[in-house]
Formats: structure tokens, C-alpha cells, sequence
């Protein structure tokens, strides 16, 4: 075991530790409770109903019939193994990074990433905001999100700051070796734009790496299954990696090659990073994947399709602003659920309705669109497709 990260984890030693279990809110308290601050954060994200919806929610490829197809929900039970295994074997804090890990994709919206940029376009149109999973992660878990409470009131998950921060600071596309955490303490809700700091904790950036280790050899492993790559791209593969054709290109072998460099590459000095020649090659593969998976025909001609289901969820919601008895006529069953679910955010006098926050004035129109965005964000795909039928059909 390699446990030069010891001395750096978050633990009560470390002079960062009483920022990161901070919370917006205190939780009530038990008087029988054996959890540490992490893993009672850890459990209310999976009893929450964000984390649910995962394995309903496309991680990349939109494959609702097939059970072998990785969805956002196997994506981050990926992470939370990839950064388990890292943050082990450096000596860092194993029951921050499962937490972060289990949250850090809460704020994506149906279709993955082709559904977040359409939200993003919305958004500034309607609203001049722009719409990203990482900030939409952070407001579902400081603002959406409920759990009942003893007293059975609807409270937020009010987690601590440092898992918090590793949800907003987890981004995976970006092309950094030798990462390290930021010192300052910053306010959560000031970030603007996706990757603007660095996480706080060096267990968030082991998730950080973690989101990117895992999703490189998933999607290659799932395009081979859907026939996505040809041969030729295949034999590309095999000497990009430089593999023997006695083995096999599968998504154990490239994780636990990746793992195994980062591990044994990194220090408290130079930060989180692989070996020259890994972070080449994770590049390459990374480019491999833009030009033969994620640019592929067979996913972008879905894209009109995600494009057509959201505008029409949100537009319908949106003239309800207005008239409300014609959308009651035209789509009952979208309406009633939408109003449902945001009588716990509504203000009432200056009280939210139950124990959380008080979120939206919808007496104000930019707060109504606003929880439109919301409401929709959390939708799963099927709930998506089943709402929009429900709209287009007599």
C-alpha cells in the first residue's frame, strides 16, 4: 500500500477539516446515530430521488431497451469503485470520495450531455443563464432535493461543503495532469462556468480523475457492443493501446492500466497525475472517441429527436404561465405533476411550504422558468418520452 497521500486526507488533522464538514444547515440530530459526517452525507444521496433516476438517465448512448448498455447510473457506480481503489491506495479519505462519487452526476438532465446543451440553450435564451450539469448538480442537492425527517417534515440534503464542492468541481473533460486541490475557501454558489477552480479536497480531485477514467473505456466497450466502431477503428485501437490481438480491448483492462500508472505517478508534490506517456495516450484516446463515437452519425441524428421532446415539455410548461386552462385541457397529467412538484419550493408569505428553502416566487415569470429547467433536469428519460406523448397525442 502506498499511502503517501496520509498526512494530506480529509481527516480532523487536516487544517482544512472544519470548512469541509460544513454545512449550509445543521441535519437533526440522532442521539443513536454511528455514521461519520461523509457517510451520512453518502447515505441521503442514495436515498434520495435524484440518484434514483440515474438508471433511467442516457450516459451516452440513448439504448433504453438494451440492459448492457452503461447507464448514468453504472457511470457513477464506476467512478465511486475507480476513486474507492485510488483514494485507498494513497491513504486518502475512502468515505468522502464513495459521497462525492455517488453525487457528482445528480444535476444531469435526460438524454446526457446532448439534453444538457439543449436545457443550456433554453436558458440563455429565456432566463440569460447558461444551464450546466456540474452548478445544477449543486442546486439539486442544496435546493430540490428532499428527505422526510422523524417530524416528517420535507427537508434539503444540506451535505457538507466538501462533497458539495466535489460536485460542482468534478468536471472530466479537461485535459490537466499534476492536479492539485485549491487552498481558499470559496463560496459554492459565486462559481459561473464549469472547471473555474479546482477542488478544495484531493479526494475531489480523485473523483475528478476518476469521471474520466471510468467513462473512456466504457464507451469504447459499449460502441464495439452497439456495432458503432468498424473493424478498422477496432485495428486503430489495438495500435493506439498497443495491445497484442491475443488480448482484449475491454473497459477492466483499460481502468486498471490507467489506475495503476495514476498510482504510481502521483505525490503530494507534483499532484494527481500519469506518467508522460499514459497522459499522451489517454488523450489520444479521448480524440479517438470524439471522432468515432461521440461525433458518430448514429449518435448525433438523436439529437432532433432530444431537441423536439424538451422544447416541447418546456414550451408546453411555459404557456401554462399564461394559460393555464388550456394547458389543463391539452396535457393534464404534465401540469398536475409539474404544480405538484412545485408546491415544496413555492413561496408562501416569506415560508417555503415545508422545512426547505423557499425557492421560487412564481409570481415572478423568471421564476416560473426557472422551475420549469429544474423540474425537467430531473426528469429520467422514459418520463421525458411518456410526457411528450402525452402532449402530441388526441
Amino acid at each position: 500500500m502506498r499511502s503517501i497521500f496520509k498526512e494530506e486526507a480529509a481527516m480532523p488533522s487536516n487544517p482544512k477539516w472544519e470548512n469541509m464538514i460544513k454545512r449550509e444547515e445543521p441535519l437533526y440530530p440522532r442521539n443513536n446515530d454511528i455514521r461519520s459526517e461523509f457517510e451520512r452525507d453518502y447515505t441521503r444521496i442514495i436515498h434520495s430521488t435524484a440518484y434514483r433516476r440515474l438508471k433511467h438517465k442516457t450516459q451516452v448512448f440513448f439504448s433504453p431497451e438494451n440492459d448492457h448498455i452503461c447507464t448514468r447510473i453504472e457511470h457513477v457506480m464506476h467512478v465511486e469503485s475507480i476513486s474507492y481503489t485510488i483514494a485507498k491506495y494513497l491513504g486518502l479519505n475512502t468515505e468522502l470520495t464513495k459521497a462525492i462519487a455517488m453525487a457528482h452526476d445528480l444535476g444531469h438532465s435526460p438524454f446526457g450531455h446532448q439534453g444538457e446543451k439543449i436545457l443550456s440553450e433554453i436558458a440563455k435564451r429565456d432566463i440569460k443563464e447558461t444551464f450546466w450539469h456540474e452548478k445544477n448538480g449543486l442546486e439539486m442537492v442544496d435546493k430540490i432535493e428532499l428527505l422526510e425527517d422523524p417530524n416528517k417534515n420535507l427537508q434539503n440534503l444540506d451535505l457538507t461543503y466538501a462533497v458539495r464542492d466535489g460536485i460542482i468541481s468534478h468536471c472530466g473533460e479537461i485535459d490537466e495532469n499534476h492536479l492539485k486541490p485549491r487552498e481558499n475557501f470559496v463560496d459554492l454558489n459565486e462559481y459561473q462556468y464549469s472547471n473555474q477552480y479546482a477542488p478544495y479536497t484531493w479526494e475531489a480531485c480523485v473523483v475528478k480523475i476518476a469521471d474520466k477514467i471510468s467513462y473512456l473505456g466504457r464507451d469504447i466497450a459499449d460502441a464495439i457492443t452497439l456495432g458503432i466502431l468498424t473493424d478498422e477503428n477496432i485495428e486503430e485501437l489495438y495500435q493506439l493501446l498497443n495491445y497484442n490481438k491475443s488480448e482484449v480491448i475491454n473497459n477492466t483492462v483499460i481502468i486498471n492500466d490507467l489506475i495503476y500508472d495514476l498510482c504510481n505517478h502521483s505525490n503530494p508534490k507534483d499532484g494527481l497525475c500519469f506518467s508522460k506517456e499514459m497522459f499522451i495516450l489517454i488523450n489520444q484516446i479521448k480524440r479517438f472517441n470524439y471522432q468515432n463515437i461521440y461525433l458518430s452519425e448514429k449518435l448525433t441524428s438523436s439529437t432532433n429527436y432530444f431537441y423536439l421532446i424538451l422544447n416541447s415539455l418546456y414550451d408546453t410548461l411555459k404557456e401554462g404561465y399564461q394559460n393555464r386552462e388550456r394547458i389543463e385541457k391539452m396535457c393534464p397529467e404534465l401540469l398536475y405533476d409539474f404544480e405538484k412538484w412545485l408546491s415544496n419550493y413555492k413561496v408562501k408569505g416569506r415560508k417555503a411550504i415545508n422545512q426547505n428553502k423557499a425557492i421560487f416566487d412564481i409570481e415572478k415569470e423568471e421564476d416560473y422558468l426557472k422551475a420549469i429547467l429544474y423540474y425537467i433536469s430531473g426528469m429520467t428519460d422514459n418520463y421525458a418520452i411518456k410526457m411528450y406523448h402525452k402532449i402530441i397525442q388526441f
